[in-house]
């Protein structure tokens, strides 16, 4: 018997060779054909992509090998292709679904599994049990037909998921204004699916596009790992820097998370690009409708909420959240703490292509830098400052729970804590309207304490009280 597979927030991630294995990704392709079967999909077809880490187009092989064994046939991408790219191609070939081999912005040694549903977005969670629990404990169990003979068949179609999706986006966004616009953009794709893309999109106007680690390497040099948060970004900045850039955009592993740094060089944190979006999404285009985000992310969106009288709702952690909540509501925009951001119109699933887009559109249309739309921001709502630590922990969690629990904090760096919100870990709600947030995460034994507050000199006392009311200060 192999070893039990646990989906976490997003899907199932593990070590390569040592639980990520074909075998092990035979059988969770097993799992999910046994829920896509159950739904009455025999016969019909699903996407299956992929990203540049080691072994990742073999693992997408593997994947295809055994929807076909099942009777589901397959659309495989033809290249390693940004997530959001998969995502709208599930939509665009009436598929009824999408498997993506990829770890997102785990470490090189890891791969990853995620699994999206007809609407190319995020299962919700209690079908991500039920695809779990339908995972074989022995590959002998799995049913397959090799890769060679599902081509000959017509099982499996190798397609280009890239010009669909392009048309697609100019029914969301004008490229013409930001090519004519006589910008300077560094694009860090950190090694990953992003390279090419804003090159491809934004060529052959006044525009300039330079591009940094844009090749495969699947070790990720000059990075601890393809996330866009510092230190990862650092040599992004510093090239933003020496090119005298207008401003840096970095795509993760997969494309579909989006970081942003300004004209300066200086990093701006994820929790204020939503915030950018939001506001971008309501002044600029004058869009309106509800807005989604997790309840690790800023409460600058209940401000600007309340600013245009829309609706904002938040969720646990997590796209499998997120994303339902969207459809739910036809939200205008969704979005979490670690930078990826959805949008009306397209497929509720982070891209952060789009996002990349939208910023340079609303540099363009309001003629300002990175700093200056911050800047602007902060005049309408105030000032927000946001910092996380992560930090590996040992022993029960339940007891850890239990303990964050009975401290009953009155104030934490010196603020008045006036709630206690626990839909997703533990949200202590201070008296300037930031909060601290305590959770546990989803696919690695690690103990997130992120925090948000109106006043910069408070972020690392809020912090420092945050690791001491986990237990680990």
């Amino acid at each position: 018997m192999q070893s039990k597979i646990i989906f976490g927030t997003d899907g199932w991630r593990g070590s390569i060779a040592e639980d990520y294995t074909f075998e092990s990704v035979r059988r969770c392709t097993q799992g999910f054909a046994n829920y896509l079967l159950q739904k009455g999909n025999k016969g019909k077809w699903i996407v299956v992509g992929y990203d540049k880490r080691f072994l990742s187009e073999y693992f997408a092989r593997s994947v295809c090998e055994v929807f076909v064994g099942n009777g589901i046939n397959t659309y495989l991408t033809e290249g390693a292709t940004p997530t959001p790219v998969i995502a709208y191609a599930v939509v665009d070939k009436k598929a009824s679904g999408a498997v993506n081999i990829t770890a997102s912005h785990n470490p090189a040694t890891d791969n990853g599994y995620k699994v999206r549903d007809a609407n190319g977005g995020a299962i919700p969670p209690d079908d991500l049990k039920l695809i779990e629990n339908l995972i074989p404990e022995s590959v002998e169990s799995v049913k397959r037909v090799s890769f060679d003979d599902c081509i000959k068949l017509g099982n499996v179609i190798i397609f280009d998921a890239s010009t669909n999706y392009i048309t697609h986006l100019a029914d969301l966004i004008d490229l013409e204004p930001i090519k004519k616009a006589g910008l300077k953009i560094v694009v860090d794709a950190m090694w990953g699916n992003g390279a090419g893309w804003f090159t491809r999109l934004l060529g052959g106007g006044k525009t300039e596009i330079i591009e940094i680690h844009n090749s495969r390497n699947p070790i990720f040099p000059e990075m601890k790992r393809p996330e866009p948060i510092p230190p990862n970004i650092d040599v992004g900045l510093e090239a933003t820097i020496n090119n005298k850039a207008d401003v840096l955009l970095i795509t993760d592993g997969d494309a579909d998370r989006l970081g942003v740094g300004d004209e300066n060089g200086v990093f701006i944190n994820q929790l204020q690009v939503y915030a950018l979006l939001a506001y971008y999404l309501l002044e600029v285009r004058g869009d309106r409708g509800p807005i989604v985000k997790t309840l690790s992310t800023t409460s600058m969106l209940e401000k600007l909420g309340k600013l245009y009288n829309v609706p904002v709702y938040e969720t646990g952690v997590g796209f499998k959240y997120v994303a339902p909540k969207m459809l739910e509501t036809n939200a205008m925009i969704g979005g979490e703490e670690s930078g990826g951001y959805a949008f009306r119109g397209n497929v509720p699933e982070r891209d952060g292509i789009l996002a990349g887009l939208y910023m340079l559109d609303f540099m363009v249309k309001l003629g300002k830098k990175p700093s200056e739309l911050l800047a602007l921001l902060f005049s309408k709502i105030g000032s927000h400052y946001y910092d996380r630590i992560d930090t590996s922990f040992t022993g029960d969690r339940n007891s850890r729970e239990k303990a964050i629990l009975d401290a009953k904090p009155v104030t934490i760096g010196g603020l008045k804590v006036i709630g206690l919100n626990s839909l997703d870990g533990y949200k202590f709600i201070l008296e300037d309207g930031g909060w601290l947030l305590i959770r546990f995460s989803g696919t690695e034994p690690i103990m997130r304490v992120y925090c948000e507050t109106t006043h910069i000199d408070k972020v690392q006392s809020i912090l420092k009280d945050g690791l001491r009311i986990a237990g680990l200060g």
